[in-house]
């Protein structure tokens, strides 16, 4: 299905162009959420009276944009979950637990704005690349922790996921040990 694009849509094209995509992407994403029109003669009509509007409203919204991510760009946001001992999530972090932290520390970003290709499941540093309009996309830290002392460790560059590490000769002595303590003199 051909469409005209209404705004810039990342590897896909730029405002105006007239593209071919797939059916079910026009009518899913494209057309649903307004970002493209069927390249349709009235349509192409209708789109060159009304370009100059699309074009100002585009460069407000990037304008727009571009202030917020000017205040977005380099911040960290903490989010607190359980993990195991090798630094595992339990559950994972999504988008939508992104936006909230976001939103709380007073950026009004939405769930979709992230471009996160799949869940944060380790503790540790994330960078998160956030697209605030097509032309526009800031990096923010998320870190991720079990405590907010160990948010504190990690901003500061320690690492958290150390377990103790045992020489094999005192491992040995700690089983000899354990079994001479279990009451044997059997030998091994």
């Amino acid at each position: 299905m051909e469409v005209i694009l209404l705004e810039r849509v990342a590897k896909l094209g730029q405002m105006g162009e007239t593209v071919k995509v797939r059916d079910g992407y026009a009518r899913n994403f494209l057309l649903a959420r307004g970002k493209a029109l069927r390249a349709t003669k009235a349509n192409k009509d209708h789109f060159e009276a009304q370009r100059a509007q699309l074009e100002a409203r585009n460069l407000e919204r990037k304008t727009e944009a571009q202030g917020v991510g000017e205040k977005l760009d380099g911040q960290s946001f903490t989010i607190i979950r359980q993990s195991g001992e090798t630094g595992v999530l339990y559950g994972s972090v999504s988008t939508r637990d992104l936006a909230e932290t976001v939103s709380a520390g007073g950026f009004s970003v939405n769930r979709d704005q992230f471009a996160l290709n799949q869940p944060i499941k380790s503790v540790g540093l994330h960078t998160v690349p956030v697209v605030l309009h097509p032309e526009v996309e800031v990096n923010v830290t998320i870190n991720v922790a079990r405590s907010p002392e160990e948010a504190e460790r990690q901003a500061r560059g320690e690492s958290t996921t150390t377990r103790e590490e045992l020489n094999l000769d005192d491992l040995g002595l700690e089983v000899g040990a354990a079994l001479a303590e279990a009451g044997g003199d059997e030998e091994l």
